[in-house]
């Protein structure tokens, strides 16, 4: 027996529907998922899709207008013609038809087009953005109508559908957050470098300077031999020469003008080697570690003397110790940390009060609180709120200070320890 020609035509129709209301379902999906950094990524490849659906998201309320509007009138033109199937052809079973249908819809126009758009959201987006684009063309008297009594109603509870362009702004925890979750996809090292970017708006010049009574530098006032030995056996390439005290600096000396200033020097010729220094460059210790470094680059300097409001010399900064700051540690410094910081076998460490606690915190992983003190004898002292006089432990959040040996006021040495 032939086929009534039109319950093949309903049933084509049908399926036409329902494969029209999965693509709404998955472009939807697709859109709403789709990575706009991997888009753009795509767009400047020459890929016009790509390009397309970026457009399509800067309009979030018309694009989801014009996906909306297909997907339920696909949804209601197939019920309606299941209806009509069911009255005409199975005895006005209505309700057994649109339990069927309702199915069918989860299983082939939802569940499935939105998974697989869930998986490749930048794939679906690209590809179904042409024909998303003219139906937000065509159907732009009904998005406009639609879109306006939506903003309506959003106004009454302050919402507004432009904000969601700012969703995809991220604070620096979110973007810690990113990297931490990125997994392999970012080699370790570098997620540790860029976490450390991060961290730096946080920074300012004081928090990694080297303090005054660590900074190497030649006093004028010193004898041939010990300046030829300071030069010979620094680090740096660069250090402050100063007569009797830091305070009284002259210039900063280049190591690659080393021989002439030691011709100068043997000969007491004291106004001719100030000719080869180069002028101080000084910046202040309240100063961010980015917009410092910005400095150094625009002004051309690589080292500058730090000073308070006061003006008083607190320490020294580098372009290196900024840049150390970012990489973290390594070769050569990790030995020294090693020594300033003596692991002992019941975990405490054994160490001096002028080292800094943030390279501690960084090197064990620890947090003891370096809000106001920045070194060991800083925080020791600020907690006792006096110099410390005599050997004495003192406990601070989850660690323990014990202090062994003192050497005029400062703590030679001090052991701390972690707490379980």
């Amino acid at each position: 027996m032939q086929e009534d020609p039109s319950l093949i035509f309903l049933f084509s129709t049908l399926i036409f529907l329902l494969v029209l209301s999965g693509f709404f379902s998955g472009s939807e999906t697709g859109m709403m998922a789709a990575n706009k950094i991997k888009l753009k990524n795509l767009s400047k490849k020459s890929k016009g899709s790509a390009k397309r659906a970026l457009n399509l998201l800067k309009k979030p309320d018309q694009l989801l207008s014009a996906i909306l509007v297909g997907n339920n009138f696909a949804n209601i033109l197939a019920s309606a013609i299941v209806t009509i199937i069911m009255i005409n052809y199975f005895g006005g079973n209505v309700l057994i038809g649109s339990i069927i249908l309702t199915i069918i819809i989860l299983i082939f126009s939802e569940i499935t087009p939105k998974t697989i758009a869930a998986i490749k959201p930048e794939s679906v987006a690209t590809k179904s953005s042409f024909i998303l684009n003219v139906l937000v063309y065509i159907f732009k008297p009904l998005i406009f109508f639609t879109n306006f009594l939506s903003r309506l109603i959003l106004k009454i509870f302050s919402l507004d559908a432009k904000d969601a362009n700012t969703n995809d702004n991220l604070n620096t925890e979110e973007l810690r957050t990113l990297l931490e979750e990125s997994g392999d996809l970012i080699p370790k090292q570098y997620r540790k470098m860029l976490s450390s970017v991060l961290g730096m708006e946080e920074l300012i010049v004081e928090d990694i300077m080297i303090p005054t009574a660590e900074i190497i530098g030649i006093n004028i006032n010193d004898d041939y031999e010990k300046a030829t030995n300071i030069i010979e056996s620094t680090e740096y390439t660069r250090l402050p020469v100063f007569q009797d005290s830091i305070d009284n600096m002259i210039g900063i000396l280049h190591l690659k003008d080393s021989h002439s200033f030691l011709e100068n020097y043997e000969q007491g010729s004291s106004s001719n080697f100030k000719k080869i220094l180069h002028k101080t460059y000084f910046v202040s210790q309240s100063t961010l570690l980015m917009k410092q470094l910005r400095e150094f680059l625009a002004n051309n300097e690589s080292i500058g003397l730090v000073v308070d409001e006061y003006g008083e010399i607190e320490g020294l900064i580098s372009v290196e110790d900024i840049f150390k700051e970012i990489t973290g540690k390594f070769g050569g410094d990790k030995e020294e940390l090693e020594k300033e910081f003596i692991k002992l076998k019941d975990g405490s460490i054994l160490t001096d009060g002028n080292s800094k606690i943030r390279e501690l915190n960084n090197y064990l992983n620890w947090e003891i609180p370096e809000d106001n003190a920045k070194t060991i004898n800083g925080l020791v002292t600020e907690y006792l709120d006096q110099i410390p006089q005599a050997n004495l432990c003192i406990e601070i959040d989850l660690y323990r200070f014990e202090i062994l040996e003192l050497d005029e006021n400062l703590i030679s040495k001090i052991k701390i320890k972690k707490f379980n």
